[in-house]
């Protein structure tokens, strides 16, 4: 199954352990492990960095990306970087479910943008469910934000730090706490 494909027959459903989609996906989350451990356990240049990740996601990446190690995803393959983006160090993308990051987003050390969720219903807690992130052009993640599954950062849009993100935020507005509420126009 070609894994770009795969984004688009898992969004919204219930996969459950035993299933074919669980163990394929299960699968090539070892063969991104892999390529993560060997990514991070040296100091890589600007473009190491990137050719490191290109191989991780499957895409180009535009040499404007600037991500600083260590950098953590557990798929990889469902990652999307525009150009003109920096991220500090200690992220974690859980992108099984989707993340696209636009033009000129800054993202702040130990953030973690999750677009996976256990299932709600106790018998099938081990089931997943997925829903993409979108961080739109030229928002930026204070230091420590958690983004959760389905949810849109807004263009312009300031996430303050240490908070959490449960629901879309607009355009132009500050977001502060959990769960990140808007505190101020821009």
């Amino acid at each position: 199954m070609i894994k770009h494909e795969l984004l688009a027959k898992i969004q919204r459903q219930e996969i459950l352990p035993g299933s074919y989609m669980y163990d394929e996906i299960h699968r090539l989350k070892a063969d991104n492990e892999r390529l993560v451990v060997e990514m991070n356990q040296r100091y890589q240049t600007a473009e190491e960095l990137r050719a490191s990740l290109e191989k991780i996601t499957g895409r180009a990446i535009d040499a404007s990306v600037t991500i600083s190690q260590p950098f953590y995803t557990d798929f990889g393959k469902h990652i999307s970087f525009g150009k003109d983006i920096f991220i500090n160090q200690n992220v974690t993308f859980v992108d099984l479910g989707g993340i696209v990051i636009e033009d000129h987003v800054l993202i702040g050390p130990m953030c973690r943008i999750i677009s996976v969720n256990h299932l709600i219903d106790p018998t099938k807690r081990r089931g997943l469910s997925v829903a993409a992130v979108k961080i739109e052009e030229n928002a930026w993640l204070g230091a420590n934000v958690t983004v959760l599954p389905g949810v849109t950062i807004g263009k312009n849009a300031v996430v303050a730090a240490d908070s959490t993100v449960t629901k879309d935020v607009p355009d132009n507005v500050i977001v502060a706490g959990t769960p990140a509420k808007v505190i101020k126009e821009i």
